[in-house]
């Protein structure tokens, strides 16, 4: 990454797609156990090494097509060369309420002698009471803890990058992530964007200590115009915060909250619809007659207008500008439609406008597409869904052309 590229922005969720942050698969996936899985958000254990094979073709597919792609762990160690950024980040590691003072004392005192490297590897991918260094004295905690539980836990859902922070216009918001799973993740965006050269001068539009909001739920149907879904993950007040503030930085005029249902199927909006075109959406057939959205603009003197519920199609087609959203079914046969909705198969990454990243497996809702006149650029996720997420949620754009 380098100081000299453009300055992020994202005004929608289609224009070409310039630069984007990922996150390959590392050491944190190989946590997962049978015991923690559940606790720590994924279905099954991923095989990892084949994880991270399917994850560098993900990548390989977005370099082919000209995205700059940038990786959240280099981002990461470079953050850390700051020795601000690294005193954060080893406060952001030491829960003294977990660990006790002793114990706390040690891990703080070990991970500030560490360089930017081991220290981002230990963010990432945790640590073990068994790895931390003996501490002098004795501590109740050590004797009492098992030794493979975690003193900092580990963050296999930093693959996820779309839901930790999302850029709307020239700001990037970054999320109040509800899952206790995930919170920490956002201490690391925070570094990233406080301290990497390349972010440096970005403004926040949304800070992680406020009500909760993930990325996963926020979509740029058009500049000016988000949705955000409301359910799991997202509440009704970390929508209207959201929406408050970016009223207030003038980067939309309209939002549009989305009540979903709060289920591990349908976690975020981005789970139950995508964009595929400049107005097109593809869409969960059980969701395109049920799902309403709230629809919030400015009032004046700091205050928000809320309108609805409406049907969503046609609250997003009048904000939007247009006559109507354009509607692609991930499948008509009921079982299929269910099953490709569990597999990502309406999570998809648009390129550009009529160009998408998708699961090759969602075999339906693909042919679907590609009837539609979308070009569907198929990759491998058997490992990597197993976290439930797709290209969109595995990807945090940076930068894309205006359209």
């Amino acid at each position: 990454m380098s100081e000299s590229a453009s300055a992020p922005r994202v005004d929608s969720e289609v224009g070409p797609l310039r630069a984007v942050l990922l996150h390959r698969p590392g050491n944190e996936l190989k946590r997962l156990t049978p015991r923690n899985n559940d606790q720590l958000l994924f279905d099954s254990i991923p095989w990892v090494d084949r994880a991270q094979e399917e994850h560098d073709a993900f990548a390989e597919v977005l370099r082919g097509r000209g995205v700059e792609v940038l990786l959240l762990a280099d981002a990461l160690r470079t953050a850390l060369e700051d020795p601000r950024a690294h005193a954060a980040g080893v406060h952001a590691a030491v829960d003294d309420r977990r660990l006790g003072n002793d114990l706390g004392d040690s891990l703080r005192s070990h991970l500030s002698g560490v360089d930017a490297p081991a220290l981002a590897e230990a963010l990432m991918a945790g640590m073990t009471f068994e790895e931390l260094p003996s501490s002098e004295g004795a501590s109740l905690v050590r004797k009492m803890i098992h030794p493979h539980d975690f003193a900092v836990d580990p963050l296999p859902n930093l693959l996820f990058t779309r839901d930790s922070s999302a850029w709307i216009g020239d700001r990037v918001a970054i999320s109040s992530l509800t899952m206790p799973a995930r919170r920490r993740e956002t201490a690391l965006l925070d570094l990233i964007y406080a301290y990497h050269p390349r972010f440096r001068h970005a403004a926040r539009a949304y800070g992680a200590h406020s009500a909760p909001i993930e990325g996963g739920d926020v979509m740029l149907l058009s500049p000016g115009v988000l949705a955000i879904g409301v359910g799991e993950r997202t509440t009704a007040a970390g929508a209207e915060s959201l929406a408050r503030s970016v009223f207030a930085d003038d980067i939309a005029h309209t939002v549009l909250a989305v009540p979903i249902e709060q289920s591990r199927a349908t976690m975020h909006l981005d789970t139950v619809c995508t964009m595929v075109d400049r107005d097109a959406v593809v869409m969960y057939p059980l969701s395109r007659d049920s799902l309403t959205a709230f629809t919030m603009r400015p009032k004046g003197e700091g205050s928000v207008e809320v309108d609805g519920p409406k049907p969503f199609l046609t609250a997003a087609a009048e904000a939007m500008g247009i006559d109507k959203l354009r509607v692609i079914d991930t499948g008509l046969d009921p079982v299929t439609a269910e099953r490709e909705q569990w597999d990502d198969g309406n999570n998809t990454l648009a390129l550009a406008p009529g160009v998408v990243v998708g699961y090759e497996r969602n075999v339906e809702t693909n042919e679907r597409l590609l009837a539609a006149g979308i070009e569907v650029l198929p990759i491998a996720g058997s490992e990597l869904g197993s976290g439930r997420g797709g290209p969109r949620c595995m990807s945090c754009p940076v930068q894309r052309d205006p359209l």
